[in-house]
């Protein structure tokens, strides 16, 4: 068990600049001889796409509020195979997570369940926080103390001054740093055009930009590198105290309880592409500890993969690319045979709009008797959820923690199919969400596999169960 030096990037508010910096940062690392694991706390699918491009390397997700804080540790030990120090992206403020229902549901800990601070605290990382300078004078001393005495337990090594209009303007700034003992380990000036593009529901996927991504990131890794000082934050990353943990094994997670028999692997395929983005890189590795061969394949050009078994469909934007998603009828077929033969389905989110019979007037896959509309209302939250019948992932009762973010709606035609979930929403409306219904599990609760490893497991016994034995013999010959 090695604990690996690590550096939290933090800030005041949303809109500071975090992604620049922590995208930056992992590329100036990295540009510097470091090997670099990236993290994003929070159930953000897009930041970790733009830090694996400038790592090298996978990035990953750390939300007590999806997998548990016990599996913080572990997961976050795992991220770091092979790593000399981890770049760790927070969400919203330092101390922002999960919004309590009221006055009754507060505690003593100032740090909410799953912000920054919390993530902070479970892997004992340090915090470098990026102020947004604009406006910002003398009072900056007032912001930062507040931040520091808010939480005792959270140790903050330094400050990294974002959109520093002048040269007057930086030194005023660095003397309210100084008057509370923190250090200015960067300074960027205003600069509109180091920003990451943008759309309805925040930053566009680095896989849907893919060229535009690599350049974007190499811009903000020349710009970091310049004005950052990277020796003060290695420095402070070898700061941390945290408890050298076992990390997470997807192995160890399914517990052996399934596996090949004899020889029998079905294939999973797995949506990917530019209108499929979103994921978490745990779900393949449970998928292949479980027993699955996985198989990535693009719902825009690819038709479903021979062998298929199960077919899992993450979210995504597919509202961006909903003409050329119907175009492709070849995969709509497949994908319409392979329910209708009872072959298990898993979509969260973009993929219950895809197997949708249409999405904004665009042909989709067919396989709900439901009908996708994109609204201008965005729908956000953590929802505690649970199963409402069996199915090919979750059994009746079964309780999971998921994350809900989109802007648009999806009606089932009455009586079409069984709910997937219960949930009460945040004025404590209870209702019924997404379909369950076959060999299809569809919803727009995206779930952390992490923290539901049988599910994962009930998906791949189900796949093994729908193709023959002699199938997969066949194939392998």
């Amino acid at each position: 068990m090695v604990s690996t030096p690590a550096i939290v990037i933090a800030a005041p508010a949303s809109g500071s600049g975090k992604t620049t910096v922590s995208t930056g940062l992992i590329g100036a690392l990295r540009a510097a001889g470091h090997r670099v694991a990236p993290f994003k706390v929070g159930p953000d699918y897009i930041d970790p796409g733009y830090h694996a491009v400038a790592a090298g390397v996978v990035g990953r997700n750390l939300d007590p509020n999806l997998v548990g804080p016990d599996l913080i540790g572990p997961l976050f030990a795992a991220g770091c195979a092979g790593a000399d120090i981890a770049v760790v992206e927070g969400v919203m403020g330092l101390f922002d997570g999960r919004i309590s229902d009221g006055p009754d549901d507060l505690d003593s800990d100032p740090a909410a369940f799953g912000s920054t601070a919390h993530v902070a605290r479970l892997i004992g990382a340090p915090v470098i926080l990026v102020v947004d300078a604009a406006g910002h004078s003398q009072s900056m001393a007032a912001v930062l103390h507040g931040f520091i005495a808010h939480d005792p337990s959270i140790h903050i090594a330094g400050v990294i001054l974002n959109r520093v209009g002048s040269a007057r303007h930086e030194a005023v700034l660095r003397q309210a740093c100084a008057r509370v003992g923190l250090a200015v380990v960067g300074v960027l000036r205003r600069d509109p055009d180091l920003q990451v593009p943008s759309r309805h529901l925040g930053l566009i996927p680095a896989a849907e930009r893919r060229d535009d991504a690599v350049r974007a990131v190499a811009a903000m890794t020349e710009t970091i590198s310049a004005v950052l000082d990277l020796p003060a934050i290695v420095a402070a990353a070898r700061g941390r105290r945290g408890t050298p943990t076992d990390a997470w094994s997807a192995d160890t997670a399914v517990g052996g309880r399934t596996g090949p028999v004899d020889g029998h692997r079905p294939v999973v395929a797995v949506a990917g592409g530019a209108a499929f983005t979103f994921g978490y890189a745990e779900h393949r590795e449970l998928l292949t500890a479980a027993g699955a061969d996985v198989v990535g394949f693009d719902p825009l050009t690819d038709p479903l993969p021979p062998h298929t078994a199960g077919v899992v469909i993450g979210g995504g934007f597919p509202e961006e690319h909903a003409e050329a998603l119907s175009a492709n009828v070849p995969l709509r077929a497949n994908l319409a045979a392979h329910a209708a033969a009872a072959r298990p389905i898993i979509a969260e989110c973009a993929g219950l709009l895809y197997l949708a019979t249409e999405l904004d007037g665009h042909p989709m896959a067919g396989v709900l008797d439901a009908v996708g509309r994109f609204t201008p209302t965005l729908t956000l939250g953590y929802r505690d959820a649970v199963a409402v019948t069996d199915s090919v992932a979750f059994t009746a009762g079964e309780r999971v923690t998921g994350h809900e973010f989109h802007r648009s709606t999806v009606v089932p035609a009455d009586g079409a199919a069984s709910p997937a979930w219960a949930w009460r929403d945040h004025h404590g409306a209870a209702g019924t969400h997404g379909v369950a219904v076959g060999s299809v599990h569809a919803s727009y609760l995206h779930v952390h596999p992490a923290g539901s490893p049988s599910a994962v497991v009930r998906f791949v016994e189900h796949a093994r169960a729908a193709i023959p034995m002699t199938t997969t013999r066949e194939r392998a010959g």
